[in-house]
């Protein structure tokens, strides 16, 4: 089985998200994604999801930033 305390799903925001299954650094910590000149900000739920790399914590979308320019 993969390591699963490195990974995360994520569920809403933008359709066109590349991946749905990220990497994450600090579990629990808000993820910051780059997408389309802007951030895409997920916050951990405390839920789990059977994915086929195991279970893996569930962020769920909250906001979009974009960069100045």
């Amino acid at each position: 089985m993969a390591d699963t305390a490195a990974k995360a799903v994520l569920q809403g925001g933008p359709e066109e998200l590349p991946a749905r299954i990220v990497p994450i650094e600090t579990p629990g910590s808000d993820l910051k994604i780059p997408f389309r000149n802007g951030y895409e900000h997920f916050r951990a739920t405390g839920r789990q999801q059977d994915t086929a790399e195991g279970a893996l914590p569930v962020y769920e979308w909250w906001e979009r930033t974009e960069l100045p320019g």
